[in-house]
């Protein structure tokens, strides 16, 4: 089989994988919208539901300006279609409990409003200029961070159970992510 048949059967696989995720993440970001729960959050946890809104722009941003950098690697296009998905379930949160993002600039790729971020974002596009290979590693750091914290905030904080349901969904994807980063990083060693 040439390879021009195998990266589209690799990309298209990879798609349908997005999809299946995509439709659990569509019925979260609806479930995160829904009723209200007679709950007030605490102004750390503001913080932190507004955090995770911005870490899922960061790893959305960050995917696609790598993809536009290694066009021909298509684990960055699939990703971060699904962490579009997952910035709309983390805003549907945050408009829930009325946290204010409207300083954030969704459609502005390589903005942010955290500092923390906006730094992590200029040093992981930076490092992942350097080849194809660091920018997986990129990706893989990025899964991996995500996971870390939505598991902080699922087990430490007393958030309400439509978030907690949210961030285990999104931590999920996460794995998934992670997974296609690290498959396509072997396939580049191999």
């Amino acid at each position: 089989m040439s390879n021009s048949i195998k990266s589209r059967r690799n990309f298209f696989s990879k798609m349908f994988a997005a999809g299946l995720s995509g439709t659990a993440l569509l019925s979260t970001a609806a479930y995160a919208k829904g009723g209200k729960e007679s709950v007030t959050l605490t102004e750390d946890q503001k913080d932190e539901l507004f955090f995770i809104y911005e870490e899922e722009k960061l790893a959305r941003d960050v995917y696609i300006t790598l993809g536009k950098l290694y066009p021909d690697e298509n684990t960055f296009a699939s990703i971060q279609l699904s962490e579009q998905r997952h910035i709309d379930a983390a805003q549907g949160l945050c408009e829930k409990y009325a946290i204010d993002i409207s300083e954030v600039k969704e459609d502005e790729v390589g903005y942010f409003v955290t500092p923390v971020l906006q730094s992590l974002y200029d040093d992981l596009v930076a490092q992942g200029t350097e080849t194809l290979y660091d920018a997986l590693g990129v990706g893989v750091y990025i899964e991996e961070l995500d996971i870390g914290d939505l598991t902080d905030i699922i087990e430490e904080t007393g958030m309400p159970s439509d978030v907690v349901n949210v961030y285990e969904n999104l931590r999920e994807g996460s794995y998934n992510h992670l997974e296609a980063f690290q498959g396509a990083l072997s396939r580049e060693t191999a």
